[in-house]
């Protein structure tokens, strides 16, 4: 638990300092990875903690980014919603719609929740362009921020901060719930929602209080977002937003705290560093839900207590083998879906089939600084190669993996007689 504060205060330190150390325009992508983090930490609230699973949960995104930017045009930054406190509106606009549409939504459970937080969605989103009083239509909402405090926020260092502030401060207050006895309940609805009303317990409205907390919290995330891009469109009621919320927090770990944080923080920063080097970047966003999801239910976050727990009990040298190997296999199964799908997509695409010419050679590729030629059979044997390598990379892994837990198993057996013995008479 000492260990765990001390990362987190380390981790709170760095994210001070990131507008020092950082090129202004990875701020604002900084700015984006911790406006996702509150995004999926609000969702997990309900997804992980309560156990209903919405595929919806933009809606609440948006209409606190809405509510947030109709609040800057009324109210200009100033009076008793200042700048820094204009997120307020958008938690309030969350949770007003959260407890209109969950009061609907969990009378159902299961699948049939899920389908109809996902028609809710989309009929917001239906019906967004055609409110233009609301939603500003096809042009959106738009509007500026007023200087406040003494500060003007006209730069993003400034933006940041105000972020950082209230990303920091909402996770702590969604943490601080967990530890109420509201937050108990909130677990033990997901593990048995009959028991509880066999206990007494009004269900239905325990599950609208959570439906609408989560919704509030993603509500000042939206309005965190409207701060910082000063515009808002009806896309962002679109599904894309609701499926990759989903997709951050269970790539995260649904079943840790911090875990849908981790998710979100990862999966937005491969998207903007991905998104300008490979017209695939969704395709290898998808590849990774698919492998965590099989491999990894526990997420990266699971992954993360997994080899801290080894560590503990082993250490660090016994550790560090199997770490290494592991590592390895990552990077050799990567370079090897990595390398197969950029040949695929360079060869398909557009621009060069329009290089080819009938009864010619087909042109070299450029792929990791230096051409290769489609018709090379060493081209198609690379990632054949890579992939073999990786798969006899990750047998050797496994191997190491198995024995730290068989050293694990047969330490408790020696460590309880030791103990028998020490208390016999």
């Amino acid at each position: 638990m000492k260990l765990t504060k001390i990362l987190l205060l380390v981790l709170l330190l760095a994210l001070v300092v990131v507008p020092a150390v950082v090129p202004a325009s990875m701020v604002n992508a900084a700015i984006q990875m911790l406006i996702a983090a509150l995004f999926a930490c609000a969702f997990n609230l309900l997804c992980g903690q309560g156990g209903m699973l919405s595929f919806g949960h933009a809606a609440y995104f948006g209409v606190g980014s809405f509510a947030t930017l109709h609040a800057m045009n009324a109210l200009n930054g100033h009076g008793l919603l200042p700048t820094p406190l204009l997120p307020l509106i958008g938690a309030l606009g969350g949770f007003i719609c959260g407890v209109c549409a969950g009061w609907f939504a969990t009378k159902r459970a299961g699948v049939y929740f899920s389908m109809i937080t996902l028609a809710l969605a989309e009929l917001l989103h239906s019906l967004a362009p055609h409110l233009s009083a609301l939603f500003g239509g096809e042009a959106g909402i738009s509007s500026m921020r007023s200087p406040a405090w003494g500060l003007d926020f006209g730069d993003a260092t400034q933006v940041y901060y105000l972020t950082l502030v209230w990303v920091v401060m909402s996770i702590a207050l969604l943490y601080a719930f967990t530890l109420t006895p509201m937050g108990r309940l909130t677990f033990a609805l997901r593990e048995n929602g009959h028991r509880l009303q066999f206990l007494g317990y009004n269900v239905h409205r325990l599950r609208v209080l959570v439906f609408a907390l989560s919704a509030m919290f993603s509500g000042i995330a939206g309005g965190l977002q409207a701060l910082n891009l000063e515009s808002a469109n009806y896309v962002l009621f679109d599904m894309h937003y609701s499926a990759e919320v989903v997709l951050n927090t269970y790539i995260g770990g649904v079943n840790v705290f911090l875990g849908p944080v981790l998710g979100a923080a990862l999966m937005t920063f491969f998207g903007n560093a991905a998104s300008d080097l490979t017209q695939s970047w969704l395709l290898y966003q998808g590849l990774l839900f698919v492998l965590v999801m099989m491999f990894m239910p526990s997420g990266l976050a699971g992954l993360v207590l997994a080899w801290s727990a080894q560590i503990r009990r082993n250490g660090w040298l016994a550790v560090i083998p199997a770490a290494v190997t592991a590592l390895l296999t990552a990077a050799l199964v990567s370079l090897a879906v990595v390398f197969a799908i950029e040949t695929l997509q360079r060869v398909f695409s557009q621009d060069y089939q329009a290089l080819l010419i009938a009864g010619q050679p087909w042109p070299a590729i450029s792929l990791f600084g230096r051409d290769w030629l489609p018709g090379s059979p060493l081209t198609w044997a690379m990632p054949v190669l890579l992939g073999l390598a990786g798969l006899l990379m990750l047998k050797l892994a496994r191997r190491q993996w198995l024995r730290l837990l068989d050293d694990e198993r047969g330490s408790k057996p020696a460590a309880l007689t030791l103990q028998a013995e020490g208390d016999a008479p």
